[in-house]
């Protein structure tokens, strides 16, 4: 069954990136010459992108899992290993992306081509040509290749309409959706026919057009849970112009001036600041409508009474609004990738090294040669690990764990 869906989870993972190569070269009689051992491929990024011919969150409903591929090997005689493919995943306009489990807002893809790096691919791994130096002739190791990063989000969609029509169950909505645009909305005669919102687009000359929300019908207790429309108050947040919609006919349960002061509230509730925005108050089914007094503008999408004139004042609203607004971009938060080393102590006699740098110094392929060994002792002192451990209460014979490599603990001197 498909639908509108807001609200998705996600899980993200960047490709691996690919191994560094030992290897070196035949010099004639010379068995072993130089190291020519190449670089593994870094591995592909996965990239979240608003597409405006996205119009929902269903495509992740059964399938939450995006990976890029990984990268490739590097082999001798100095061949690197191919990148890993980067995969662009399609999202709504206005898809507000946080983390599932501590809520961060991560980034907010709020117009067409916005594009967030959800995961980044691992780093491939050095050769062994990379490790050659006056003291090391013949380095004897390359890097493994760093795994990509890997994380679960929450993808929520905030609909971007310029116009949200806002009113009781079976107030008229997508009547009058259907009447002003193209939509084909579900209507019946029963309370909340809507169960998605409806777009349509307004169009009244090559100049002028906006997008008009029919959002499902809001009740009291909305704003706390009550009913269908609380699932989609969030779709109101980015309207630049609210109308609000009261049944005038006689068959409404609730008086005009009722359903109202309802909406207000509700609205107020959730979000405050959206009774600054510029609104209509309009009475719909004015051919039904009661005897009561109403003092507002009226409607009938039925026969068309009012409804040019209800347009031509949202169009204006609409343009107003727009001027009034700074261009809006899309927000993306980066955070500078953390630099150096971190310790933890996990265990009665066991700690823990954390850092990409550190990390990175121990990903060898072969950690039990002379070679490897002194390369890590020196790539550790030279990032001040020893003094870290020995400040953290580090004593000799202690585990230190740094990624899946461990080691016994050693004070110098």
């Amino acid at each position: 069954m498909s639908g509108f869906v807001d609200e998705a989870q996600l899980n993200v993972r960047g490709g691996d990136g690919g191994a560094g190569c030992v290897a070196f070269r035949r010099e004639g009689p010379v068995v072993l010459g130089g190291p020519n051992g190449g670089d593994g491929g870094r591995g592909g990024d996965v990239w979240l992108v608003a597409d405006r011919n996205v119009a929902s969150l269903l495509a992740f409903r059964d399938h939450p899992h995006r990976r890029a591929t990984n990268g490739v090997h590097g082999r001798g005689k100095d061949l690197h290993g191919k990148r890993g493919e980067s995969i662009d995943v399609a999202v709504p306009e206005g898809t507000v992306i946080t983390d599932l489990y501590s809520g961060e807002l991560l980034a907010d893809l709020a117009g067409h081509g916005d594009r967030w790096r959800a995961a980044a691919g691992g780093r491939g791994g050095r050769g062994n040509a990379k490790f050659l130096s006056n003291k090391r002739r013949a380095p004897s190791f390359a890097e493994q290749g760093e795994h990509g990063e890997e994380r679960w989000l929450k993808l929520e969609l905030k609909l971007m309409a310029d116009v949200a029509l806002v009113g009781f169950p079976n107030v008229g909505k997508s009547t009058l959706i259907s009447v002003i645009s193209a939509a084909k909305p579900k209507i019946a005669d029963y309370p909340f026919t809507t169960l998605e919102p409806n777009l349509g687009v307004v169009r009244l000359d090559e100049h002028t057009e906006f997008v008009v929300a029919d959002i499902p019908g809001l009740i009291e207790g909305a704003a706390e849970g009550r009913g269908l429309g609380h699932r989609f108050l969030r779709h109101i947040e980015r309207a630049r112009v609210l109308c609000l919609l009261v049944d005038l006919s006689a068959a409404a349960e609730v008086a005009p001036t009722e359903q109202q002061r309802v909406l207000l509230a509700e609205l107020e509730q959730y979000e405050p600041a959206l009774l600054d925005r510029p609104r209509l108050v309009v009475g719909t089914k004015a051919d039904a409508a009661a005897e009561a007094d109403w003092g507002g503008e009226r409607i009938s999408a039925a026969t068309g009474q009012g409804v040019r004139e209800l347009v031509g004042r949202m169009a204006s609203l609409v343009h107003e609004a727009r001027q009034a607004e700074p261009e809006h971009d899309g927000v993306v938060i980066i955070r500078p990738e953390v630099e150096g080393a971190a310790v933890e102590r996990v265990g009665a006699n066991e700690f823990r090294v954390t850092g990409r740098q550190v990390e990175r110094a121990v990903a060898l392929n072969d950690v039990t040669t002379p070679d490897a060994l002194s390369y890590i002792d020196h790539q550790l002192g030279r990032l001040g690990v020893p003094k870290l451990l020995a400040r953290a209460g580090a004593t000799d014979g202690d585990v230190v764990w740094v990624g899946d490599f461990s080691f016994e603990y050693r004070q110098d001197g």
